[in-house]
Parts: structure tokens; sequence; C-alpha cells
């Protein structure tokens, strides 16, 4: 009796056999749903607006991904916080979803960044994995397992002019032996030498009436001289004052007293030492102050100089604080004070 019920025909056979078959379709399931749809359901493009940079330009981050029917992305993988960048800040950024042909959707990221580096001669943006996941009928994109990901290719833009650094000059120069002059212009050297010496004397005579005009004037414009500091320095301090009365605890006081202070600086540094103030970046200012053997606090200035421009150019995020304002306030006076 058991060995028909076991044998081939038996009910138990039957049931062994439905139950490995029902095995089967399970694992084949599951293989397909691990799986996914293929690569080419998620289409992803990205570009920068431009190569090259200067300090405080605009770069426009453009990424564009293109999701089949029946798949989407995970938004937040493309967050201003996954970002990955070198050199660079996020100014702002914003999102596009929209419907195109074949309820496909279509994705538009853009990132604005911008550096207020100077030692990196090339900014990075890292490549970014991007999950996406096959949408299911009544489940949330974000309860779904993913599918696969995706690789969104990064950037490097150049921290100088976009002229290639390899790029050939034509030569200015001419291998060709100069033209032989005329003789008749052979005398020419000989007849300039001449007037020269005949020149010499009224030269001499005027040079010597100069500089006892200019002896006798110094003599008299030195009592104006020193007024005249006097006054400067007065002017500086009154300068000063005004820029301590402005409210610091608001990010336009801010920005206003460190532009005023960059100034009063600025025509200090210019008016003492003698050198275009006006134009020398913080960087500049120890070797121009070195090689022109002027007599000012040059690492003060370029401290003050560098914290300055980073109050006016920089993001609200990014501006010196309150306290940092009146340290600077400080150290002017006492630039202006030596």
């Amino acid at each position: 009796m058991m060995s028909e019920l076991g044998g081939p025909e038996g009910p138990h056979y039957i049931l062994r056999r439905m139950f490995t078959l029902i095995a089967i379709w399970l694992i084949a399931g599951a293989a397909r749903a691990q799986t996914g749809p293929p690569t080419n359901d998620v289409i992803v493009r990205a570009a920068v607006d431009r190569t090259a940079m200067w300090v405080a330009d605009r770069v426009t981050y453009t990424i564009d991904i293109t999701c089949k029917r029946g798949v989407d992305i995970l938004v937040d993988d493309l967050s201003r916080d996954r970002l990955k960048l070198d050199g660079l800040e996020i100014l702002e950024n914003d999102t596009d979803r929209r419907t195109i042909s074949g309820d496909d959707t279509a994705y538009t990221f853009r990132y604005v960044l911008t550096t207020y580096r100077t030692d990196m001669p090339t900014l990075t943006i890292a490549p970014l994995a991007v999950r996406y996941a096959v949408r299911r009928a009544g489940e949330p994109l974000v309860e779904t397992p993913p599918a696969g990901e995706v690789q969104v290719p990064g950037a490097a833009i150049a921290l100088r002019s976009a002229l290639p650094d390899d790029a050939e000059v034509s030569g200015i120069r001419s291998d060709r032996p100069p033209h032989q002059r005329p003789r008749r212009f052979a005398v020419l050297p000989a007849i300039g030498i001449g007037l020269v010496i005949v020149s010499i004397g009224p030269v001499l005579f005027a040079a010597v009436a100069f500089a006892r005009r200019s002896r006798s004037d110094v003599i008299k414009e030195l009592p104006r001289a020193r007024r005249s500091a006097r006054t400067t320095l007065r002017d500086e301090r009154e300068s000063l004052d005004a820029v301590r009365a402005i409210d610091v605890d608001t990010i336009d006081g801010r920005r206003e007293a460190f532009t005023r202070l960059e100034a009063i600086v600025r025509d200090h540094l210019g008016r003492v030492s003698g050198l275009d103030g006006a134009s020398l970046t913080p960087a500049e200012v120890s070797a121009a102050s070195a090689s022109n053997g002027a007599k000012v606090p040059a690492e003060l200035v370029a401290t003050v100089l560098a914290t300055c421009e980073i109050a006016r150019y920089a993001p609200p995020s990014a501006i010196p604080t309150a306290d940092a304002c009146r340290d600077a306030i400080t150290k002017v006076e006492e630039i202006i004070g030596r």
C-alpha cells in the first residue's frame, strides 16, 4: 500500500513536483526583480557652461536625466549636500521635472557655483552616483528597493585664462640680417656726439639754477607740508570715527564699514609709501613695500585688505562677523597712527 502511494504516479510524488515548480518560479521572479530595467532606461548628461573662470565668477553645472516610463530616480541623491566640490561653493540650485513624449520623465538640475580661492589651479566636481527604481502601482518610490544606479560625470574648471597653455606664439623677430645703412648716414653719429658736447654747458647751468631754486622752495614749503600731514591724519581719523558709527550688527552695515576701511587703508598706503595703493592686491602689498623701502606695517595692511575683500564680495553666509569688523577698525587705527 505504501509502495503504491510513494511510486512515480502516487500523490506524494505529484506534491513534490508541484512544490519544486513553485520554488523555481519564485527564484526566477526574484532574479528578475534584482536584475531591474536595462541601463538605457535612465539616460544621464552633465555639462558646465564654461571651462575656465576667474575668482568670484559664476559657472553653471547642469545635469539632465531622462527616465523611461515606469522608472524614476531618487531625487535626494542630487541634493546640494550630495554634490562633492573641490574649491567651489554652491550659490543656488533648482530642479525642473517634466513629462515628455511616451510618458517619459525628464529632470534638469542646475547648480550655480563660484570660488573665492586663489591657490587652486583646477576646480573639480566629483562624479555622483544616482539610484533609480521601478515604480510599482500604489507604492511610494522611497519604499521601493533600488534597481540599480547610474553615474553622473564630474567636471574640471581651470582657474585661469581660457587660452591653452601650450599655444604657439608666432615669432615677432626675423632671422634675416638688417639692411646696411647708406653711406651718407655714417657721419650722423659724429654730428650727434658734437651736439651733445655743445649742449652740456647750458644744461649744467640750468641744473645748478634749478637745484638752488628747489632747495629754497623746499625750505619754504616745509611748514606747509607738516600742516598738510597733520590735516590728512585728522581727516583719516574723522573717517575712521564715521566707520565706528555704522551699525556693524547687520550684513549691510558690515559691508559698508569694510568698504570704507579699505578706502582709508589704500589712501594711507599711497600717501605714506608712494605706492599705487588703489591697484595693489593684498598679496602684493608686502613685496611692493619691501622693494620701495616704505615704512608701513605691510603684513597688517595685507591682512586688513584681505578681510575687506572677503566682506565686499563674499556671499552673506561668508561675511566676517561683527567682532571681526570691530577688530579690523582697531587694526586700521593702528595703521594710520604709525
